[in-house]
């Protein structure tokens, strides 16, 4: 593989992890809004389907949120800060 064909590579991986980290943002502000708007409504929804209280429900909510935010650093913010340092290296 030459160094052009390496960069290109680089390049397109960073172009979609940029893309999924600003989709996984999209995910995370609708849930929020659904959250503020419909949160009402999907605690009723889930409480008739399971025994929850409206704290342990907000806590899942919240706790979810953190696992997605942490997921979409973890695997698509970090990689792609990394990919950016090596290629702005490597010129």
């Amino acid at each position: 593989m030459t160094n052009d064909e390496l960069n290109n590579l680089l390049e397109a991986t960073a172009g979609v992890l940029l893309r999924c980290l600003l989709f996984s943002v999209l995910v995370l502000l609708i849930w929020f809004f659904f959250a503020i708007a419909a949160g009402d409504w999907a605690y009723s929804i889930h409480s008739r389907w399971f025994r929850i209280d409206r704290s342990s429900f907000d806590m899942v909510w919240y706790c979810g949120m953190g696992i997605v935010k942490l997921i979409a650093f973890m695997f698509f913010l970090f990689p792609y800060v990394s990919i950016k340092l090596v290629l702005k290296k490597r010129q």
